[in-house]
């Protein structure tokens, strides 16, 4: 083999892969070119878009069990993905449908595995409060049961308070219920928690039961897994006036499929992958319609890089990074009115893994999906919307915001892992000395060192914040563009302030005496 047909062979391999050759190997950059339109589009930015999503009997292992000292790491890392917002928390996923708050002489059905207890509202109360933050918390609807859904309720009522629960959500993802078995007993019997035939009619049915004994506070759903009920969505708007946030969950990929021909098979190629972000997002956008059109918000409830807890490998990887930063934006533009990233411990989507030492410390290592979701942060604060965005094809993104303030935001991702590639981005009005921070990492497979502005949480952080201030390079604009070098599988984020006002003119004369 000669030495041409050698490096192609090898190009041709790692690019299967899904991993980055070394920068000394990268094909000379290009420029791509992107312009931004003047004039703002869509929906301003919601405060506290980008939320996490716990499950029952996990959050005790990222709070710890004192209502008086929640982990801090904990809550600074949270805080960190809705800077100066109040964040939205979900506590539901699986554990929604296993929980219940216990009552003297009533006894469960078998699916039922975790008590809520006085110690675990605490907590959670605490959470909230440290964060001022707004919860969405999941009732037991696969019980069947209305009265232990109301104990549930007025449990998480008196001791959370109404102050800091957003919603309550029936159920998790009733759509699946006469797929998968809710428990199986000790006699090796698998039980589904409804038939096969259950389906949106039924669910908006028992919606409304739930909401008759419910206490008096505002109701999500149906959070449900996929499209094929989606089609019952104004029935359920219409026959219940008690639900105020409809809900939704998305997984681009499923960790528990093996055929790797499959495009939701794990993979960072597919993670990578249009289908996985504009794809995912796009079917979404007749939904938010739907729902705007009768005033409520949507949101994803539940999301993540795959489902089944993600894949190692693909999830934890630096490639989540750049695909979590891509999907946001792709969210936002179709009307989603907010995300929360799903994490349990153990699982390799998790955004950080909290730990204590032997002294009793916190620390957390944080995953490089959750860098993706800081820049995104910046890149579209609260009040802002996004810019109308042309680019030549390349496997470039490019998105643009534009603040409050006037200040303007462009973000660049090269998701193309083998490639450097300049991006020249035409601003209208540009004259104003920009900054850019890079976001990058060894290559896309990368599951530590990332980088941030040059800032990096490291191997453990105690603090739950970067050690300093991600650093900014400046770069001025030349006949109206700035050009931004983006190294194979990196992003950046352009920031470029709003012209100062022009100084008023002097007088002309004198002081007339």
């Amino acid at each position: 083999m000669t030495g041409v047909l050698r490096r192609r062979a090898c190009i041709a391999l790692v690019a299967a892969l899904g991993f980055s050759l070394p920068a000394a190997t990268a094909a000379r950059a290009d420029t791509v070119t992107a312009a931004a339109a003047g004039s703002a589009s869509g929906r301003p930015m919601t405060p506290g878009f980008v939320g996490v999503s716990f499950e029952y009997r996990a959050l005790n292992q990222y709070t710890g069990r004192s209502p008086l000292a929640i982990d801090p790491v904990l809550l600074r890392l949270v805080a960190g993905l809705a800077p100066g917002q109040s964040p939205v928390i979900r506590v539901g996923g699986n554990s929604t449908d296993g929980s219940w708050w216990p009552e003297r002489g009533v006894v469960p059905p078998g699916g039922i595995y975790y008590p809520i207890t006085r110690g675990w509202l605490r907590t959670t109360q605490a959470l909230a409060k440290d964060l001022n933050a707004k919860l969405i918390l999941g009732i037991n609807l696969a019980a069947g049961r209305p009265t232990i859904a109301a104990a549930e309720g007025r449990a998480l009522l008196s001791g959370i308070g109404r102050r800091y629960i957003q919603a309550l959500e029936i159920g998790n993802e009733p759509d699946l219920y006469g797929v998968f078995p809710w428990y199986t007993d000790r006699r090796g019997h698998t039980h589904r928690a409804r038939g096969r035939g259950y389906d949106m009619a039924a669910y908006t049915k028992q919606f409304t039961q739930w909401s008759r004994v419910l206490p008096n506070l505002p109701l999500a759903g149906p959070a449900i897994s996929g499209p094929a009920w989606m089609g019952g969505l104004r029935h359920l708007m219409a026959a219940e006036p008690r639900l105020k946030l409809v809900t939704y969950h998305r997984y681009p990929l499923r960790a528990c499929t093996t055929d790797p021909s499959a495009t939701a098979y794990p993979s960072i190629s597919n993670l990578l992958a249009d289908n996985s972000s504009a794809g995912l997002a796009a079917p979404l956008a007749a939904y938010a319609r739907t729902v705007h059109a009768r005033r409520l918000p949507f949101r994803v409830g539940e999301m993540n890089s795959a489902s089944c807890e993600g894949a190692k490998g693909v999830s934890d990887t630096f490639a989540s990074a750049l695909w979590a930063l891509d999907t946001m934006f792709n969210f936002a533009a179709v009307g989603v009115d907010g995300v929360n990233f799903h994490m349990l411990p153990g699982s390799n989507y998790e955004l950080f893994t909290i730990s204590q030492t032997s002294s009793g410390a916190w620390q957390a290592f944080v995953r490089p999906e959750y860098y993706g979701l800081m820049m995104f942060a910046q890149a579209f604060p609260p009040g802002a919307r996004l810019l109308r965005v042309s680019t030549s094809p390349a496997p470039v993104k490019v998105w643009a915001t534009t603040g409050t303030d006037g200040t303007e935001r462009i973000t660049l991702i090269n998701q193309d892992t083998l490639s450097a590639h300049n991006v020249s981005v035409s601003v209208p009005g540009a004259g104003t000395i920009g900054s850019v921070e890079t976001l990058q990492a060894p290559n896309v497979s990368s599951t530590d060192d990332v980088t941030i502005g040059g800032q990096s949480f490291g191997s453990a952080t105690t603090t739950g914040t970067l050690p300093a201030a991600p650093s900014m390079q400046p770069v001025a604009p030349a006949a109206g563009s700035y050009t931004v070098s983006l190294p194979a599988g990196s992003a950046a984020l352009l920031t470029i302030p709003p012209a100062p006002a022009p100084a008023p003119a002097s007088g002309g004369g004198g002081s007339g005496l």
